[in-house]
Parts: C-alpha cells; sequence; structure tokens
C-alpha cells in the first residue's frame, strides 16, 4: 500500500499593512513557530512569541524585564502604566509572570493597535491589559497620583525619543504617578560620545534620587550605538540583583550606580522642556533591516 501524502502545514505568512507612523510588517521567526517580529519602516519595534511570552528576545527588553522582575518579589501583581506599546512585548511578559497585575499600555498609532490585536491577539485567562490609543505624556498627565508600581516609557518616533519625553517636566509625571516605592523605567538610544544618555541620567537623578543606567559595555565605552535603559525611584534600586541577572544574560551588560554614574554624568545638566531635543539618529544600519 503507498502512504498516501500528508497535507503540507500551513506556514506563517509576513503581513504588512500602512499605519499612522509608516509601514507595519509582522515577520514569522522560523525558529519559534508561533513568534512574530514586528517592524515599522524596517526598524525593528517589537519581538513577541504567542506560545512563550516570557521569551524576551531583544537584549533591551531583557533589561527592562529584569526591572519588572526586580521591582517587587516574585509572582506579585503589579499596577504598570506602559508608555508605548508596539506588540505589547513586556505587557504580555509581566501578565506571564505576574499573574492578575494590571496594566494600561498607550499607544499613539491606532491602525498599529488594530493589527497587533488581529494577528497578535493578548487577551488570555488571567490577563488584564487595557490598551488605549494617545499621546504619551497626555496620558501620562491624565493618570491619577500614586495609581503604578511602575511606569515603564518604551517610546519610539520611528528610532528616536520624541523630545516631550526627555524632560524634566515629563519625568515628574512619572514620579508623580508613582507609589511611594516605584519605578521608572526608559529605553532610550544613543552612542558615543553618549551626550544624550548623560542628560537623561541627570535629568531622571534630578526627579527621583536612587538612579541606575543600564547598558552594554560597548555601549557604555562609546564603541557602538545602543540602547541605554535608565531607572530610578524614591527608593535604592536593587543594583546587585539588576547586576546578577544582567551578567546571565545572552550580551550581558553593566549596571553603573553611585559613584560611577556620578562619573558617567560629569557636567551633564538636566534637560526642562525649553531645551528638549530627541534622541540622536542611529547611524545607517544600527537598528534597520534590508
Amino acid at each position: 500500500m503507498v502512504a498516501e501524502p500528508e497535507e503540507p502545514l500551513d506556514e506563517p505568512v509576513p503581513v504588512h499593512r500602512a499605519v499612522a507612523l509608516g509601514i507595519a510588517r509582522l515577520l514569522p521567526d522560523v525558529d519559534r513557530p508561533r513568534a512574530w517580529l514586528l517592524t515599522l519602516d524596517g526598524t525593528p519595534q517589537s519581538y513577541v512569541d504567542l506560545d512563550d511570552p516570557g521569551h524576551l528576545e531583544f537584549e533591551y527588553a531583557r533589561r527592562l524585564g529584569h526591572v519588572v522582575d526586580a521591582a517587587a518579589e516574585p509572582g506579585r501583581p503589579l499596577d504598570v502604566l506602559h508608555l508605548g506599546g508596539g506588540a505589547l512585548t513586556l505587557p504580555r511578559y509581566t501578565a506571564a509572570t505576574r499573574p492578575g497585575s494590571r496594566q494600561r499600555v498607550v499607544e499613539i498609532d491606532g491602525p498599529l493597535v488594530e493589527l497587533v490585536a488581529e494577528q497578535l491577539p493578548w487577551q488570555g485567562p488571567g490577563v488584564r491589559i487595557e490598551v488605549a490609543v494617545g499621546d504619551a505624556r497626555t496620558a501620562l498627565a491624565e493618570a491619577p497620583d500614586g495609581s503604578a508600581d511602575l511606569v515603564l516609557a518604551d517610546v519610539f518616533g520611528g528610532s528616536r525619543v520624541p523630545a516631550r519625553l526627555t524632560t524634566v517636566e515629563f519625568v515628574r509625571e512619572a514620579a508623580r504617578v508613582l507609589r511611594p516605592g516605584g519605578v521608572y523605567a526608559a529605553n532610550l538610544a544613543d552612542g558615543p560620545p553618549l551626550d544624550f544618555a548623560r542628560g537623561q541620567a541627570a535629568t531622571v537623578r534630578a526627579v527621583l534620587p536612587e538612579v541606575c543606567l543600564l547598558a552594554e559595555p560597548q555601549v557604555l565605552h562609546g564603541r557602538r550605538f545602543g540602547n541605554v535603559v535608565l531607572v530610578g525611584s524614591r527608593r535604592p534600586v536593587p543594583v546587585r540583583e539588576l547586576a546578577r541577572r544582567l551578567a546571565a544574560d545572552p550580551f550581558p551588560a553593566r549596571v553603573v550606580a553611585g559613584e560611577a554614574l556620578d562619573r558617567l554624568i560629569g557636567a551633564a545638566e538636566p534637560v526642562d522642556d525649553s531645551a528638549a531635543r530627541p534622541s540622536p539618529p542611529p547611524p545607517d544600519g544600527a537598528f534597520t533591516l534590508s
């Protein structure tokens, strides 16, 4: 008897769609059956594994994940305000690692939210993620006092952080929304000579006294352009815990705090609304995909 040929399995197909801020593409990962990369005009924005929301592919996302992990004892639900949504990588991670967390996500690109909801739905048992379309700074100003354990800012206009999200006034609003032991974290991007990152560290420290910076050594030493995560709080940041987690990553990063952060900031001054500038543009090919 001749065996009947098996029906070919349906392969995931890339999705391309015009959204408010450009051309969004959802590209399947050939190595992970239900994992997708979201790009916007060729710049990677998010990576999501629908079967394993605890998997963080991007190194900067792993660092933000470590901040989520260290924000409270393991498994404790948190109230989180996410500024910037993309494909909801960090909200999904938080829902998986801290079930019952109440999370609000603010994303300015409405058609992108619709695309993600259609192709990469986030609903599930115990998942409490509310997604709103709107401007990050406006949404932050409207958030109630003391309503969040975590405020995570990961907002890029293309490949640059908008100027109005880089100021003392913006960080003051984040601090107002945080509970007394709450944590603010921002994903930024910079390259040599790290002037933007220095100014941002000074800006956060002008509002929140306990600050540290997370980055790969090559970025810290001015050898290449890359992501920098700033963490601020009114209480001491768990530097040792973050350092342990960062050291175990596939691409280890370092924590800069205390006197080392003083040296890094140097003479940099906090940035206010009158002097704000967006983060520097990345060099050609730094983040874009062909």
